[in-house]
């Protein structure tokens, strides 16, 4: 596969310097313009002041980027026809010359290719409500299982189905950290109440972890997940009682498949007014400083 790189992750591949990897379908389908365009310009900047070279991902006319320009990241914040390109759209979009924005499973794939160990997401997908009925499940998880790359995230998002969503993801054998946590965080709040991750306290504790898991030759990633910061979160019982309404909305429409996240979220950001955009800008500004940390530690070790 042809990538194109940035001149900024091109110098930091040469000169060994951290790389972040950053999704694009958090910015073009995850947020509303102009949020989606500041928070971008906000996690980049997060990045380079502290000497790590971003690499936000997206498919351009038919190109797998690795590292956005300006008027790239504006296109993709900005334009209507960006599309969105999970792992399995990934030959079709090469072959059909599509532009569009990179899911949680596409971006870990064309990281992995591009040689980046670590990527930061808002949340990844998992199992839906009502999976036993429509067979919902994010393909985030077999990719997450088959891919050996560092995931920062903080957690599934709210309204999938957590339980299951840890649970397939134990049967999946994707070794799953917690960072400061041993509680899978639920996106916009910080207690799903379901255990499971194994609790990590540092950015060289992660980092020893998936060094082992390569040494293993264990072929998943190494999922950490890093809850919302305490000030940010939503309490549960108002993000419950939105997202029951959004089902509620989303059973009289006819959508479905990966259409179905960004008109929840949607509902949702006008539901709480804002303050769920709000919640999912801080939280993944919090998944890029972890993963800040987490990309430094991986040149050092």
């Amino acid at each position: 596969m042809k990538i194109k790189y940035s001149d900024g992750v091109l110098r930091a591949q040469k000169k060994n310097r951290p790389i972040l990897a950053l999704e694009s379908t958090i910015i073009s389908h995850g947020m509303p313009f102009p949020d989606n365009l500041e928070f971008a310009k906000k996690a980049e900047a997060l990045c380079r002041d502290s000497g790590v070279e971003p690499a936000t991902i997206a498919v351009l006319d038919g190109t797998p980027c690795v590292g956005l320009n300006k008027e790239q990241l504006n296109r993709v914040s900005n334009s209507a026809k960006m599309k969105k390109i999970s792992k399995n759209d990934l030959s079709v979009s090469l072959a059909m010359n599509w532009s569009g924005a990179t899911t949680v499973s596409s971006t870990a794939h064309i990281a992995k290719m591009a040689n980046i160990s670590v990527f930061s997401t808002g949340g990844i997908g998992g199992v839906n409500r009502e999976a036993e009925r429509t067979f919902d499940i994010s393909q985030d998880l077999t990719t997450i299982s088959k891919t050996p790359i560092i995931i920062v995230t903080a957690g599934a998002k709210s309204i999938l189905d957590i339980p299951r969503t840890v649970e397939a993801l134990e049967a999946l054998g994707v070794t799953t950290l917690g960072y400061k946590t041993n509680v899978f965080p639920a996106f916009f709040y910080r207690d799903s109440g379901v255990f499971g991750p194994v609790l990590v306290n540092s950015s060289k504790e992660i980092v020893n972890v998936f060094k082992k898991n390569l040494e293993l030759g264990i072929s998943s990633a190494t999922l950490v997940t890093n809850p919302i910061p305490r000030k940010d979160e939503i309490p549960r019982e108002s993000i419950d009682l939105f997202i029951k309404e959004a089902h509620e909305q989303l059973s009289e429409r006819p959508i479905s498949g990966k259409d179905v996240t960004p008109f929840l979220l949607k509902y949702i950001v006008e539901r709480s007014e804002g303050k769920s955009l709000q919640a999912n800008i801080a939280l993944a500004l919090n998944n890029v400083r972890v993963g800040i940390k987490v990309a430094k530690e991986i040149i050092r070790a």
